[in-house]
């Protein structure tokens, strides 16, 4: 996420930040359900709109783990891009039951 919002003006940055913030402030009803327990918030940038992958982690659901970013070019959400914020919700769950 991090390399995603550094190659973003700092006004898109800040556009994706406080969409993030919305769902953290809102709930999750601020978020679209995609699948499973993958969410997406819409961001809308200066001249293009950015979509964030997410799934909620921690004891309450209290985290916001985003999975994937980028700039949205479609209206459908590409089905490679669902299984990659999956797969990196599986490997992150992963490495925290290692950790214990």
């Amino acid at each position: 996420m991090k390399k995603f919002l550094d190659s973003l003006s700092d006004e898109d940055a800040a556009d994706v930040i406080a969409a993030m913030k919305m769902v953290t402030k809102d709930g999750i009803r601020a978020a679209k359900h995609v699948e499973g327990e993958i969410y997406e918030v819409k961001a809308e940038g200066d001249k293009q709109t950015f979509r964030v992958l997410f799934a909620q982690e921690g004891e309450r659901d209290q985290v916001l783990l985003a999975l994937e970013a980028f700039s949205k070019k479609q209206q459908r959400l590409p089905r490679e891009t669902i299984e990659l914020a999956k797969r990196r919700l599986r490997e992150w769950r992963a490495r925290g039951r290692r950790a214990r």
